[in-house]
C-alpha cells in the first residue's frame, strides 16, 4: 500500500464501521449515504490488498487483517483529534444533552452522582433518565437513543465478555448489591423467625418486569427447586412494586439498595430471599463509538465519583461486607488534602472535601482514624460502621455543591 497516495478519509470510514459493525449505522453517524460507505470501504481494502469486513446477518464483523489494523488506526486518529481540538470539551462552556438509560431502582442511587457532578463542575448540560424495556440495553445504544446506560445487564456482560476486543458495546461495573423480599411492617410473615421457601411461595406477589412478561428472573430461580409462586400482579417499575405492597399483603423482590430510597422503608420489612438469586452487579454501558468524544467521558466519569463510591459502601455495610466497605471508603476519601486542627473552615470555596457532621468539620485524618478505630472492633462489626456512616458522615461537601444525607 502507498500511503502517500492514501486518501485519509477512508480511515474515518473505517473506524465508524469497525465501532458500528453496521455499514447502514456507520453511514448515519458519517452522513454519508450507504453506497457511499461501502465504496470507501472497497477503496480501502483494495489499497490493503486485504478483505475488511465480512458481511452477517446483524451487520458485518472485521476479518483477522482489520482487527490487526484497528489498535494502530483508532490510536492514530486520537492524537490526531487531540491536536486539533486539544481543548475539548469544556461542561462550563459547551451545552450538551445526555440520555441516561436506567430502572428506577438504579436512578434513585446513581443519578444523585451524575447531578452532584454537573453541579458541581458548573455544567450546562442537561440529562433525561429513559425507561429500560428489557434488560438489554444494547439497541438502544447502538441506535442512539441513549448516550449510556446503567444497571444489571448478566446476559449482556456474559456476551460482551465472550466478543472481547471484538465488542462494539465497553462496560465497566460500578457496584455490587442483592436482591431482598419485601412485605409491609405488620405481615404476618415478619412474626416468623425467617422467611422460609415455603412460606414464600405459598404467599401472593409482586413480580417487576420491564417488558411485562409472565415470567421474571425470581420464576427462573425457583424453577430449578420444582417451586412457584402466586403472582397477583406485574409492574414495570420497582417503584410501584413498593408502593403496592406498602399497602397489601403482597410480596415482591427488589434491590436492597432501593428499599431506603422509595421513601417507604419505614413502613417496609426486608428478608433475604429464602433460595439463590445472583448477586446484582450494576455496570455502566456505552457505545464505543464514544470513546473519543471528550464530552462522553465526562459523562462516564460521573458514577466514579466520591459521592458514588460513599454509595456503594454503604450498600455493602448492608450486605454485612464491612472490609470492602472500609476499602471504598479510603478510595473515596484516602486523598484528600491534609488541613491543619487549627485552620479555619474554607468557608469561601469549600475546596478540600471534607465532611460536616452536625456542624462540625473533620479533615481526612480523623475520618481515617475513626475508620481505624473500628477496624479493631470485631463484635457487631458491621452494625457498628453502619452506625458511624450514617452519624459520622451526614453531609458531603464537595465544590461549593451539597449532597445532603442520601
Amino acid at each position: 500500500m502507498n500511503f502517500r497516495t492514501l486518501d485519509l478519509n477512508l480511515l474515518r470510514v473505517f473506524a465508524a464501521v469497525m465501532l458500528e459493525r453496521n455499514v447502514t449505522r456507520a453511514a448515519a453517524q458519517l452522513a454519508m449515504t450507504q453506497p457511499a460507505v461501502s465504496n470507501a470501504l472497497r477503496r480501502l481494502r483494495e489499497a490493503t490488498g486485504d478483505e475488511l469486513f465480512v458481511t452477517v446477518p446483524s451487520g458485518v464483523v472485521p476479518t483477522p487483517h482489520a482487527a490487526g489494523m484497528w489498535p494502530h488506526v483508532e490510536a492514530a486518529l486520537e492524537r490526531l483529534s487531540h491536536a486539533l481540538d486539544p481543548q475539548g470539551f469544556d461542561p462550563t462552556r459547551d451545552p450538551r444533552s445526555f440520555a441516561l438509560a436506567m430502572a428506577d431502582a438504579t436512578a434513585t442511587v446513581v443519578m444523585p452522582a451524575f447531578v452532584d457532578t454537573l453541579l458541581r463542575e458548573r455544567a450546562l448540560a442537561d440529562m433525561r433518565v429513559l425507561p429500560l424495556s428489557s434488560r438489554d440495553p444494547r439497541p438502544l445504544l447502538e441506535q442512539g437513543i441513549a448516550d449510556v446506560a446503567v444497571g444489571f445487564f448478566p446476559d449482556v456482560a456474559a456476551a460482551l465478555a465472550a466478543e472481547g476486543a471484538q465488542a462494539t458495546i465497553a462496560l465497566n461495573p460500578l457496584y455490587t448489591c442483592e436482591y431482598v423480599v419485601v412485605m409491609r411492617r405488620g405481615h404476618a410473615l415478619t412474626a416468623r423467625p425467617g422467611l422460609s421457601l415455603a412460606d414464600y411461595c405459598a404467599a401472593r406477589h409482586v413480580r417487576v418486569s420491564f417488558a411485562g412478561r409472565p415470567r421474571g428472573f425470581v420464576d427462573e430461580a425457583l424453577a430449578p427447586e420444582g417451586r412457584e409462586r402466586q403472582v397477583t400482579l406485574t409492574v414495570n417499575q420497582f417503584s410501584t412494586a413498593a408502593r403496592v405492597v406498602h399497602e397489601s399483603d403482597l410480596l415482591t423482590v427488589l434491590p436492597r439498595s432501593f428499599v431506603p430510597a422509595s421513601g417507604l422503608a419505614e413502613g417496609l420489612a426486608v428478608r433475604p430471599f429464602p433460595g439463590t438469586l445472583p448477586p446484582i452487579e450494576v455496570s455502566l454501558l456505552w457505545h464505543r463509538r464514544h470513546e473519543r468524544d471528550a464530552a462522553q467521558r465526562w459523562l462516564k466519569r460521573a458514577p466514579t465519583t466520591p459521592v458514588t463510591l460513599w454509595l456503594q459502601a454503604k450498600l455493602q455495610v448492608r450486605a454485612g461486607k464491612v472490609n470492602q466497605a472500609l476499602s471504598l471508603l479510603v478510595k473515596a476519601y484516602g486523598t484528600l488534602p491534609d488541613r491543619p486542627e487549627n485552620e479555619e473552615p474554607p468557608h469561601d470555596t469549600l475546596a478540600d472535601n471534607v465532611f460536616i457532621p452536625d456542624g462540625n468539620i473533620y479533615p481526612r485524618q480523623h475520618i481515617l482514624g475513626e475508620i481505624g478505630v473500628l477496624r479493631m472492633v470485631r463484635r457487631e462489626y458491621a452494625e457498628a460502621l453502619d452506625c458511624f456512616l450514617r452519624t459520622h458522615m451526614d453531609v458531603l461537601v464537595m465544590g461549593r455543591h451539597t449532597l445532603a444525607r442520601s
